[in-house]
């Protein structure tokens, strides 16, 4: 691949895969231990991931049971829980936090497939610019440096590319909501 190409991939790549991360926390009535992905707490005074401070598992279906290394932090990861847009409330025993997560409404699950497309058009959104930036890049050379036939491969291996992560976005789309909308 063109080297100037190249960098518009890269950025492509990391739209398709920031979209994927957002998707990963968007809960779908199953119990998803990435939706703590964002989630620090205060460990000797240092944010530090949930993952990073106990034992994240998922004993049943619905339940994600974190279980601190330290009894100390069970107030702090109840904290951060709590303050977060989760929306779900923890239990906690003295030796575990449970998130316990309800079956989602009709309703709600509408909701999520919307905020899903949204997302996705966001992202291609993104991936549109980048290609508009190449294209605005690729005219600066034309001035100076190449050719117009050269441009105009450099144009269809941009738009080839873009097609390719819309297409990519499209299906990471579809799998989503059809996760969401599986009851």
């Amino acid at each position: 691949m063109d080297t100037r190409i190249q960098q518009y991939d890269d950025k492509m790549k990391k739209t398709y895969e920031h979209l994927e991360a957002e998707y990963a926390t968007i809960r779908a009535g199953r119990a998803n231990p990435h939706v703590l992905d964002k989630l620090r707490v205060s460990y000797y005074g240092t944010p530090t991931p949930i993952q990073q401070v106990g034992n994240v598992t998922v004993p049943e279906a619905r339940i994600i049971q974190i279980a601190p290394w330290e009894k100390s932090l069970l107030k702090e990861i109840e904290k951060a829980i709590l303050t977060s847009d989760i929306g779900i409330n923890p239990t906690n025993d003295g030796n575990v936090i449970r998130l316990v997560f309800p079956e989602l409404t009709e309703d709600r699950r509408k909701e999520l497939v919307k905020d899903v497309k949204k997302k996705g058009e966001e992202g291609k959104v993104a991936v549109r610019n980048i290609r508009r930036d190449g294209n605005d890049a690729f005219k600066k050379l034309a001035k100076t440096e190449i050719s117009e036939d050269e441009i105009k491969q450099l144009e269809e291996q941009l738009q080839k590319l873009t097609d390719k992560y819309i297409k990519d976005i499209d299906v990471l789309i579809e799998a989503k909501s059809k996760e969401i909308m599986t009851v």
